[in-house]
């Protein structure tokens, strides 16, 4: 704030000095008007610098803000999870834009990880909508076991909700204390909780969702491409997460580096098929 005094002074000093050396004075009224447009001319300059420096104030507070990471967290399973949970015994890829129809026989259990691998445009999201649907007779998710699915573009959200209410609606048992802790951890504040979705930054959506499937407790965790969007910061986090996550797992990356830190039990190559 001092420095910007400082200048402001120099700037009337410049103008003024400027005023007299040209003898605007003995010049009467247009005298007056070039003085005045030399002091139009320091306050211009004035307001131009105090948009710079406030700008450059919010920008830091910005990088602060980004400069935080979330805290260590792991996704609880669903309790009670025996047996089979999910089986794949059909699925439908692309091929030259054409649907192809395959055979497979995919069986996951808990704590079992199965990653799908295919360039873009076979159809990975596609299949692991059908997979998070139901929407195919090929695949089977045992009765009673809940889906977490994390989508790359967040459409699994409802961008009317607050996010107060779509927290609140992922839990079981809506538990408050316990849903603004976890919202905490994954540095969604107070202020933020009655924000809508849809006003939400891209990276802040992934968040929500992240923590949407921490307070749900899934038996069967589906990711679509889960570090897009997300602050480099929170990627080994998220990683160790979906490492120990102890249910069934179908995870679709594009990030060597963040596969190689989780556990994977199987991999389907949809290119070898």
């Amino acid at each position: 704030m001092e420095d910007l005094k400082a200048t402001a002074k120099r700037v009337f000093n410049v103008g003024w000095t400027n005023f007299k050396r040209n003898s605007y004075l003995s010049m009467g009224t247009t005298g007056v008007m070039v003085m005045v447009l030399f002091l139009f001319s320091g306050l211009m300059s004035l307001s131009y610098l105090s948009s710079q420096i406030v700008s450059g104030l919010e920008e830091k507070v910005d990088v602060r803000k980004e400069d935080r990471t979330i805290r260590s967290f792991h996704i609880p399973a669903q309790r009670d999870l025996t047996g089979e949970i999910i089986r794949i015994t059909s699925f439908t890829t692309l091929k030259n834009h054409k649907p192809v129809t395959h055979k497979a026989k995919i069986s996951l259990k808990k704590n079992e990880h199965l990653l799908l691998s295919g360039p873009n445009g076979i159809g990975k999201s596609t299949l692991l909508e059908v997979i998070a649907k139901g929407a195919s007779s090929g695949v089977m998710v045992a009765p009673g076991v809940k889906v977490g699915y994390y989508r790359q573009d967040f459409s699994t959200l409802n961008f009317d909700d607050t996010v107060y209410d779509s927290l609140f609606s992922a839990m079981d048992k809506q538990d408050e204390h316990e849903m603004r802790s976890v919202a905490a951890g994954f540095l969604i504040t107070a202020d933020t909780m009655y924000t809508k979705i849809g006003s939400l930054s891209e990276g802040q959506k992934g968040l929500v969702a992240f923590a949407r499937l921490v307070l749900q407790k899934p038996g069967l965790l589906i990711f679509d491409e889960p570090t897009n969007h997300i602050n480099f910061r929170h990627i080994p986090l998220i990683a160790e997460a979906l490492n120990t996550y102890q249910g069934a797992m179908i995870l679709v990356s594009h990030v060597p580096s963040f596969v190689k830190k989780i556990r994977i039990d199987e991999t389907l190559d949809l290119e070898a098929l």
